[in-house]
């Protein structure tokens, strides 16, 4: 992640509730709108890989 994007999610969490909750929407709805390729299997294996080590993590500070 660039010093924008960190920068922009800085400002985000400095918002109000009511303002994060519009820009989130406006977020979402211009996304909706970008060009998409759905994930290769080996995208979706990592995913799935990250998901179950963080499940793992959490359970092991049970």
């Amino acid at each position: 992640m660039g010093d924008a994007a960190r920068h922009l999610l800085k400002s985000f969490e400095a918002l109000s509730e009511a303002d994060r909750r519009e820009v989130l929407e406006q977020l979402l709805r211009r996304a909706a709108e970008l060009p998409y390729s759905f994930p290769s299997d080996d995208e979706f294996v990592q995913a799935a890989d990250t998901v179950f080590q963080e499940l793992d993590r959490r359970e092991a500070k049970r």
